[in-house]
């Protein structure tokens, strides 16, 4: 999608000065099957660890995808992220950033894949949304309901093409299961279940290590807008989970942002969020205006407990004629049997993001909003948030959907924010 003036003058030029289009590659020309530079979507990345190079790999092998930029606080992410680039295009055209300001700043990036840590998630992308950059953007998408907010608005606002890797709304098992509920196919909706991974926040903060210089990593960056806290490299190592100043909710946004997120979309709640909120030990419960039950359990690695269906991140689907249920290992099972009969087998796994990324690429060409845009995932994540604020406070706390607070609370209003450290804002 983007071509500077100077190529498409270098490549005029060079065509009409040699006579001869063999002097052009055939990927310049848009020949052999590759598409032409103008119809590429030009994408740069913020914050690219394991689950990052995943996704990225996703973006990397679609035709009309150009990546030439990388950004993150650490030089070994910036390297590797370098490298995967020179493999697919066989060039070393990718350009290394610390500073997510200044790869912002190019003009020839459409968008921009984010998987930082969950702290910059908001902030990287409303960042990129006032810069005219599409986002795709890693779940959670928001440490507070405030930034869930904050960050659809400014999405809005720039009327930006907006993609929460929720990828489970693009992988079959889990759409099918949605739509059965959704469409009435169970009847009456009643109660959702989401399976959430755990409820923790347990860790002792690390001792402190020396710091390494700012080549290696800018350590201040990392941080972004959580609290001061002294290095340690585990943190950097994905250790930082689990702690409220960089997960935030008791890890439960981190997977209820899948399985709240399809939640709402089985109960017909994509706009709504429930009105009751109360934990009950490892398990939420939740209550939408119109009655339909929310409850929010432990499933574990494997889905113990009483899920049918093995796997991460199940849910289940309960109607006055029915239920479906659909977790990570691609399977899906209902009562009545015959509600999947024409379901079809060997699925994509619901960690596998490629149907997710097409579908935002889709988007980004045809201005239209792809499944996870920015307004289905204010209202995922403020659901999340708010179970998490109950599980922290341990009682019931009532939501107003309406003005988006808690009603007659305000210590539950008081976290529906956090304060940002000086200069780490949007």
């Amino acid at each position: 999608m983007s071509i500077t003036p100077t190529r498409r003058q270098f490549l005029k030029t060079t065509a009409l000065t040699f006579g001869a289009p063999t002097f052009i590659p055939a990927s310049a020309l848009g020949r052999d099957g590759h598409v032409a530079p103008s119809n590429r979507i030009v994408l740069g990345a913020i914050g690219i660890g394991p689950r990052g190079r995943k996704v990225l790999s996703c973006f990397l092998k679609e035709k009309d995808v150009q990546f030439v930029a990388i950004a993150d606080a650490q030089e070994n992410r910036r390297e590797t992220v370098r490298r995967m680039a020179m493999r697919a295009y066989d060039t070393e055209d990718c350009k290394k950033y610390s500073d997510m300001n200044e790869m912002l700043e190019r003009d020839d990036i459409d968008a921009t894949l984010i998987c930082t840590g969950d702290r910059w998630h908001a902030l990287a992308s409303m960042r990129a949304a006032k810069a005219g950059k599409d986002i795709y953007c890693e779940k959670p998408c928001s440490m507070t309901i405030r930034e869930s907010q904050e960050l659809a608005d400014t999405i809005n606002r720039y009327d930006r093409v907006f993609q929460a890797g929720t990828q489970r709304r693009n992988v079959d098992n889990f759409r099918f299961a949605c739509q059965l509920a959704a469409g009435g196919k169970l009847g009456t909706v009643e109660k959702v279940h989401a399976g959430i991974l755990s409820l923790r926040e347990d860790f002792s903060w690390l001792p402190e290590e020396p710091l390494p210089s700012t080549d290696e990593i800018d350590w201040d960056a990392w941080l972004g807008p959580s609290p001061w806290r002294p290095y340690n490299k585990k943190y950097t190592q994905g250790r930082w989970r689990g702690y409220y100043d960089f997960n935030g909710g008791a890890t439960l946004p981190e997977w209820g942002a899948h399985t709240i997120d399809l939640c709402q979309w089985a109960a017909g709640a994509d706009g709504t969020v429930p009105v009751e909120y109360e934990a009950d030990g490892d398990t939420i419960h939740a209550t939408y205006q119109n009655g339909v039950k929310l409850v929010m359990r432990l499933a574990g690695f494997k889905g113990e407990g009483d899920w049918v269906v093995p796997g991460t991140c199940p849910v289940r689907f309960e109607g006055d004629e029915g239920w479906v249920e659909a977790a990570d290992s691609g399977e899906i099972k209902s009562n009545p049997a015959s509600l999947v009969k024409d379901f079809p087998e060997g699925g994509l796994s619901g960690t596998d993001p490629s149907k997710h990324v097409r579908e935002f690429l889709d988007c980004v060409k045809s201005r239209k909003k792809p499944a996870a845009n920015a307004d289905v995932t204010r209202y995922g994540h403020i659901v999340s948030h708010a179970a998490s604020i109950a599980w922290r406070l341990g009682r019931k706390v009532r939501f107003d959907p309406a003005t988006e607070t808690f009603i007659d609370d305000a210590e539950a209003n008081h976290m529906i924010s956090r304060s940002r450290r000086a200069g780490w804002t949007a």
